[in-house]
């Protein structure tokens, strides 16, 4: 059955509208624009998760940009893992005379430049407000799977956290941690085992070398206060804008434990923290993260449930997460069928396995009457994607080939002036700049061991003068100072002898030759 543009143009312009929803660009049919076949997505269905992919080059980046703006227009915060730096863009105003002008135009689009209300963040405390989150914070569960601990150390760091809380004793960073399991080895070893049982050295010097491993990779720096607080993610400005918010990830892309560490913490603590909100007319709170193949690699399988689990369940907090990758493979199936929308962009065929990811990529869309799948992902130009979501009822919308509107603030990186101008205005940096150290286990724990070395000092001093021997009976008990004495002892005598007008038989002697 042969099916016309006419029929294409009505199926897409029914299945992608609505009154509360963003634009995302127009149609394509058999290589040909349909700039009245517009392709917007629901706000109220955006909580349901998604994936941007697509090969290097192809376009990702501005797609998330597009949807970060208009998410912000619409009046949803946003927060972007922005690891390569050219996400920053979104801080500053558009350019009348790039492509992204000249692409709005080819859609029938007029191009305004605008900027967004943007917060800088980071987790190195370079270039933004500083991300912090307390070892208590993350809890034994959690921070066990963390290290990737068995099932008998995470049995261990239970047990510490609960000694820690029954103690008072606060686990602020890695430090207190260090010391707590110092602490459980040497003074604290009899008390731990009276109060819970027997721990093993082993155990102790396992997990130590997992919190150093962590530390290699600068998670020093992440635990500490003050904490961050989730609800500053939330904030609009004066014209009731979402905030965007932007975390540098660019100089920790080698360390994806601390990666996992911070995704892993933040994604708990928003489930902690925001109340179930039930099904929403737009999400409360969007999360973008770039280059998300970093976050499952080298990942264990304990962590990779943690998140799976978050995944499933953070959506009935008003919460969107949207993956953006080179592959969709990259990210785990339990992950990817949870994922309503999907954006993807050109994928290449260079090898035979590059061919069997592109079928396998084909697969997972929706079947369609108006395209063959595998072939066009390898055909779509710079900008234009393969598109299906979620209708407001929550059914898949039809597979469309789309060329997508350009973002209206500038793409790319912004300069070092620019940066420091937007961090002098941030309403968050006076709040977490400061580093708090309030006293804690580290500091309790080193006390005491400190008060203990002061109280045995003079006992052991005491135990050494009355286990040291006088000069005298030093003197007696050493051979030579035997010898010595004997001699001396002798020679008195003969001088006492002479005086008394004695005299020995052996000067007798020598006086005869």
């Amino acid at each position: 059955m042969k099916y016309s543009k006419e029929d294409f143009i009505q199926s897409i312009s029914s299945a992608y509208t609505g009154k509360n929803s963003i634009y995302l660009g127009s149609a394509i049919y058999q290589q040909e624009l349909c700039p009245e076949a517009q392709v917007s997505i629901p706000l109220k269905t955006l909580n349901r998760h998604g994936l941007i992919a697509g090969a290097t080059g192809t376009g990702k980046t501005v797609s998330l940009q597009l949807m970060a703006e208009s998410l912000c227009k619409s009046g949803v915060p946003v927060l972007l893992m922005d690891l390569k730096g050219d996400l920053a863009g979104l801080s500053q105003t558009g350019d009348l005379k790039s492509r992204a002008a000249e692409r709005n135009q080819s859609l029938g689009l007029t191009f305004e430049p605008k900027k967004n209300s943007v917060e800088f963040l980071s987790l190195t405390h370079k270039g933004g407000v500083p991300l912090r989150a307390t070892v208590s914070e993350f809890g034994p569960v959690l921070f066990s799977k963390i290290l990737d601990l068995n099932d008998t150390q995470s049995g261990v760091v239970a047990m510490l956290f609960k000694y820690a809380d029954d103690k008072g004793l606060l686990l602020l960073d890695l430090d207190d941690f260090k010391q707590l399991l110092q602490h459980s080895l040497q003074e604290g070893k009899k008390e731990l085992q009276q109060a819970y049982g027997n721990i093993s050295a082993t155990s102790i010097s396992t997990i130590l070398r997992k919190v150093v491993e962590l530390e290699s990779q600068g998670a020093s720096v992440f635990f500490g206060e003050k904490s961050f607080e989730v609800s500053d993610l939330l904030m609009k400005d004066e014209a009731g804008n979402g905030q965007c918010g932007i975390i540098s990830l660019a100089d920790i892309q080698d360390k994806p434990k601390l990666f996992s560490t911070f995704m892993l913490c933040l994604l708990a603590e928003i489930y902690a923290t925001f109340p179930e909100a039930g099904d929403l007319e737009k999400p409360k709170l969007c999360l973008f993260i770039d280059e998300a193949h970093l976050l499952f690699k080298n990942a264990s399988d304990a962590l990779l449930e943690q998140i799976e689990s978050i995944v499933k369940l953070i959506r009935s907090k008003g919460v969107g997460l949207f993956f953006v990758t080179q592959n969709p493979t990259d990210i785990p199936d339990a992950v990817l069928s949870q994922l309503g929308l999907k954006v993807q962009h050109a994928l290449r065929a260079f090898t035979e396995k590059d061919r069997k990811a592109i079928k396998k990529a084909a697969e997972n869309f929706p079947i369609t009457n108006y395209y063959d799948t595998a072939e066009v992902l390898t055909s779509l130009g710079i900008g234009e994607a393969l598109v299906t979501a979620l209708n407001e009822k929550g059914i898949p919308t039809p597979l469309v080939s789309v060329r997508l509107k350009a973002p209206e603030s500038r793409i790319g990186s912004i300069s070092v002036a620019e940066m420091e101008a937007m961090l002098k205005q941030s309403k968050l940096l006076p709040k977490y700049k400061e580093v708090i150290n309030r006293e804690s286990a580290y500091e309790i724990l080193s006390k005491k061991i400190q008060t203990k070395s002061e109280l045995e000092e003079p006992e052991i001093e005491r135990k050494k003068e009355k286990e040291a021997p006088s000069l005298i009976e030093s003197v007696s008990s050493n051979p030579l100072m035997k010898q010595i004495g004997r001699t001396v002892a002798r020679e008195l005598t003969r001088g006492l002898l002479g005086v008394l007008g004695f005299k020995s038989n052996s000067r007798s002697k020598r006086g005869l030759f």
